[in-house]
């Protein structure tokens, strides 16, 4: 695997962090900087390793010290998980979260309530 190699997949794995969720960057190791906590830990991971070996592959000597499958297997656990994702899964993700937080404060509010006027004597 070259360093050319290994830069073209940083730019695509950047490039889709950029068009799935608007992570704005100059390249990969400031978009995981950035909006690598909006991925889930795995991915978080290997966008690391990935960002870490475009910057190693830049120098000749540490090229060479790259471990070439783990970073074909982070690069696919990236593009896998990014290209998976679109605008109204997020949505419904998103709002199935808020409903169930909601709902969640909801009850424990009203048990707590409960509790009370049950000391209280008033229940």
């Amino acid at each position: 695997m070259s360093a050319v190699t290994i830069q073209q997949m940083a730019a695509r794995v950047a490039g889709l962090m950029e068009e799935r969720l608007r992570i704005r960057g100059r390249g990969l190791p400031e978009k995981m900087q950035r909006g690598g906590k909006r991925l889930p830990r795995r991915v978080r991971r290997a966008g690391e390793k990935l960002s870490e070996a475009s910057v190693m592959a830049q120098n000749p000597r540490l090229l060479m010290q790259l471990d070439h499958a783990a970073i074909a297997t982070a690069y696919d656990i990236c593009v896998r998980y990014l290209s998976g994702l679109n605008r109204w899964e997020r949505l419904r993700l998103y709002l199935l979260n808020f409903a169930a937080s909601t709902l969640l404060i909801v009850l424990v509010v009203g048990g707590l309530f409960a509790t009370v006027l049950k000391l209280r004597g008033d229940l």
